[in-house]
């Protein structure tokens, strides 16, 4: 994860978030390509707070996880969890 730079400059750099179509209570993250090639992050309920920021290579990992099922978890599986 890479987030070293002030939050101005990084949103400078922002083409676009998007927010998936799946998003349908506001309880979402944003996802925007920066102009360098990295992927910002950000929730959606405080766009104003930190932004995240990923390569390429790293959201390309997360998201061949997230395709691969390695986040998965069944229902009341993080019940009491730390």
């Amino acid at each position: 994860m890479h987030d070293d730079a002030p939050l101005p400059e990084r949103l400078v750099a922002l083409t676009e978030f998007r927010i998936s179509s799946f998003c349908s209570w506001g309880d979402c993250v944003e996802v925007g390509l920066q102009s360098d090639g990295t992927v910002a992050v950000r929730d959606t309920k405080d766009p104003e707070r930190v932004t995240l920021s990923f390569t390429a290579e790293e959201w390309s990992a997360f998201v061949a996880g997230v395709k691969n099922g390695e986040f998965d978890v069944a229902p009341g599986e993080l019940v009491g969890a730390p």
